[in-house]
């Protein structure tokens, strides 16, 4: 028996190196991973500039505590905000704490003004936001709230994509409203860009803030720095994190000036948010996704990806119902239930993830080049293969 919690149904499998685009167990064998860590190793496994940024900063300083002024911080912060609607930006260690800290920030944006009666935060059904109490009451899903008792009040949930549900429970009590621009978890549920067009006039017309998650989104993912900018419109807060590190935990909240201020001295803390460590290896993934071409070669890797899964989707519909998704964030809506498609693959080596919906999700580094491309679409022929010739069995 383990002597860890059992919180997790793991894989009967350990890898102990990774390089690029692939992991390796200790016998071994060697695995295409088309998951990276549910988004999170944006450059791959092991590569030279995060390892040699990480070794660096290592053999100098770990950790100060936020007592002190930490340069890194300061030059990641202005590195994103450059790159970003944002003003300034708080580091925290995760998804989730970029979320909580974004939702404080807009509670606390409303009670300096002398409305602190607007603290709810309108969300949508699919929505996943991180496992702390108040991110499990946001994404108001049934499933990570059962047996944590009552939900944490605030949230009111309504119908993604719905703008007359929104409106409709919009009172004097809301503070914001918190959207992922592409919903992951909930089963790559994309969300049309007019609708966060919508939403921006919609939180304007009422004067409450507009809240993006693009933990899972961001940094390049999409094929664009992030998602937002396909919409062509700007939220007040954001939340990042996933990719922001390669595989270093790392968040970040960026907001406006305006959206931010209340968050002033002893509001909001975090020990380890935005340490040495943490922000070396940040400024090192920036470096390689802010250099001219990268976020070009994410959407031209996009575009042949896409159009081999529409090949297999025409060979297999008996197994793949639809291609979705935007840049290297694709979801398989299967026929068979997901996890029988996630398990011939990984019989065939390729590592992907499950999502809500009955959807597989692709999610390769952001490095993956086209012959990468070619074996994970051959061993989907492989896997699709094998599951639609035992459903024409049945």
């Amino acid at each position: 028996m383990s002597v860890l919690v059992p919180a997790y149904a793991r894989a009967d499998l350990a890898f102990v190196k990774g390089d690029g685009v692939f992991l390796e167990t200790a016998a071994g064998e060697s695995y295409l991973d088309f998951g990276a860590g549910v988004a999170v190793a944006s450059l791959g496994h092991a590569h030279p500039a995060l390892v040699r940024a990480l070794c660096e900063q290592a053999q100098t300083l770990w950790h100060t505590s936020n007592l002190y002024h930490i340069p890194g911080q300061e030059r990641l912060a202005e590195r994103l905000v450059a790159a970003s609607f944002a003003d300034q930006a708080f580091f925290a260690n995760s998804g989730a704490e970029a979320m909580e800290c974004a939702i404080k920030m807009a509670r606390k944006y409303h009670a300096d003004r002398g409305a602190g009666e607007r603290y709810r935060v309108i969300t949508f059904e699919g929505a996943f936001h991180g496992r702390t109490l108040a991110t499990i009451a946001a994404g108001g899903q049934a499933k990570h709230l059962e047996g944590f008792g009552p939900p944490v009040d605030g949230f009111d949930q309504v119908a993604l994509g719905d703008l007359d549900a929104v409106r409709g429970v919009i009172t004097q009590e809301t503070a914001a409203i918190a959207i992922e621009p592409l919903l992951g978890e909930g089963g790559i549920l994309t969300v049309p860009w007019k609708f966060l067009r919508d939403l921006r006039a919609l939180a304007d017309e009422n004067g409450v803030l507009l809240i993006f998650d693009e933990i899972q989104t961001g940094i390049g993912r999409t094929g664009k720095l992030f998602a937002y900018e396909w919409a062509g419109m700007t939220p007040d807060i954001m939340a990042v994190a996933k990719g922001l590190g390669g595989g270093f935990p790392v968040g970040a909240c960026l907001a406006t000036k305006e959206a931010a201020q209340g968050l002033s001295a002893g509001t909001h803390g975090s020990t380890f948010g935005g340490n040495p460590l943490a922000m070396a290896v940040a400024n090192a993934v920036l470096d390689v996704v802010l250099a001219p071409g990268f976020l070009e070669h994410v959407r031209s890797m996009s575009v042949a990806l896409k159009q081999k899964l529409a090949s297999l989707c025409d060979e297999y519909p008996d197994v793949i119902a639809d291609v979705r998704g935007e840049g290297l964030m694709i979801g398989l809506k299967c026929e068979p239930p997901n996890q029988q498609l996630i398990e011939a693959l990984f019989e065939e080596r390729l590592l992907t993830v499950p999502a809500a919906g009955n959807v597989v999700r692709l999610l390769p580094p952001l490095i993956v080049e086209p012959e990468h491309i070619d074996m994970a679409c051959d061993r989907l022929n492989a896997a699709c293969g094998r599951l639609s010739g035992a459903r024409k069995q049945i």
